[in-house]
């Protein structure tokens, strides 16, 4: 099943500034094959469920390793079965309604 989420990954214990351990985690969702887009308050990631689940888990296991003894993460999460969707298709949906 195809699914976007939307995910805020925070690690905790290790200062105010956290852009080291979110930089950590691109090249793992890269790896992944997902496709994703970083965004200021979180990472848009999109994929078959397994392999985008499988890479948020990836992504803890990272950020842990880097030295983060605590990590929240909240997500929203939607799939459809109705069409097929991607963020991109939901973006230019709103771009067309825009008239841009």
């Amino acid at each position: 099943m195809h699914v976007i989420v939307n995910l805020t990954l925070i690690p905790m214990g290790v200062g105010v500034s956290v852009s080291h351990y979110i930089a950590a985690i691109e090249p793992i969702l890269d790896a992944a094959g997902v496709t994703h887009q970083l965004h200021a308050n979180g990472t848009n990631i999109e994929g078959e469920w397994d392999q985008v689940f499988g890479a948020i888990r990836q992504c803890h296991e990272a950020v842990h390793q880097l030295g983060a003894p605590r990590i929240m993460s909240s997500m929203t999460f939607g799939t459809r079965i109705d069409r097929e969707q991607t963020m991109a298709d939901k973006l230019a949906s709103v771009a067309a309604k825009r008239g841009v």
